[in-house]
């Protein structure tokens, strides 16, 4: 069960309306490392999840908080296009919400959220379910989540330098904050998984007998970078504890030569074979 309540998480107030950037703000909203994909991905993680106790707590908290963030951001999206100024654009403008969409203002804006947000990013690309990761394994659905907020964190950065509005930027400063918590949590989390015996950090952590062993531990040197076995993913133990890591320095490939076999002549003839 899910009860709104009608205080925002953290205020979201810009100073005056920029049309503009509330259409840049729309990727935190509809991207494919926005808040609605983390709401989903979380939410979703948490009833795929078939542990009850701490994991399953963690991810509901989370993906609870983050139906906050989409409606911070999506108010602050609305409060920026109010009374979005006409002067941006010629003298023959007069209305303005035409005046706004001229002057750089996403059309959907006005024409679809009728001077609120939308559900798309920051070119207009509707949202999309397929962004999101829930895999039914903790594992490896944490490391999707560090690299969402990872992303979602850059990308909130970024957009922090494109404005000087300080109600903008105070918000943003929130979210820049929640971001660097939630990529310490699944961090936190990923390690709790291994202390407790639970996942191998190779995932699934399963079929290990299974694969060739021959090619689970080397780094192949394929390109022309002379560094990559200067790291320790080409020496040394793996994380996993199971292989030590070998680089190969000039590789040889063990298929045979790569050709299609022939094609059917029905597939490809232009004109019908004569008898």
């Amino acid at each position: 069960m899910f009860r709104h309540t009608k205080n925002l998480q953290f205020e979201a107030k810009p100073e005056k309306p920029d049309a503009l950037y509330a259409m840049k703000l729309q990727e935190l909203i509809g991207g494919a490392f926005g808040e609605m994909t983390v709401t989903m991905q979380y939410l979703f993680q948490g009833w795929n999840c078939r542990m009850e106790g701490k994991y399953k707590d963690l991810i509901m908290d989370i993906a609870t908080e983050e139906i906050g963030h989409v409606e911070m951001i999506a108010t602050m999206v609305a409060r920026l296009l109010e009374d979005a100024p006409d002067d941006v654009t010629a003298d023959a403008v007069k209305e303005p919400a035409v005046a706004a969409v001229m002057g750089g203002m996403n059309p959907q804006h006005a024409i679809v959220g009728g001077g609120g947000p939308v559900l798309a990013d920051s070119a207009g690309t509707p949202w999309n379910g397929k962004y999101i990761v829930a895999s039914g394994n903790l594992m490896a659905d944490f490391r999707a989540n560090v690299a969402a907020e990872a992303q979602g964190r850059l990308q909130t950065a970024r957009l922090y330098r494109m404005t000087d509005d300080p109600g903008v930027k105070s918000m943003l400063q929130f979210n820049l904050a929640r971001d660097t918590v939630h990529q310490n949590q699944w961090l936190a989390a990923i390690e709790q998984l291994q202390e407790d015996g639970l996942e191998d950090p190779v995932v699934p952590s399963a079929l290990f007998d299974e694969e060739n062993q021959e090619h689970a531990r080397t780094m192949w040197h394929l390109s022309d970078g002379t560094e990559s076995e200067n790291g320790p993913w080409a020496h040394g133990q793996a994380p996993d504890g199971r292989h030590d890591f070998e680089f190969l320095p000039d590789p040889r490939p063990e298929g045979a030569p790569a050709s299609a076999p022939p094609p059917a002549e029905h597939h490809y003839s232009t004109t019908a074979k004569r008898t």
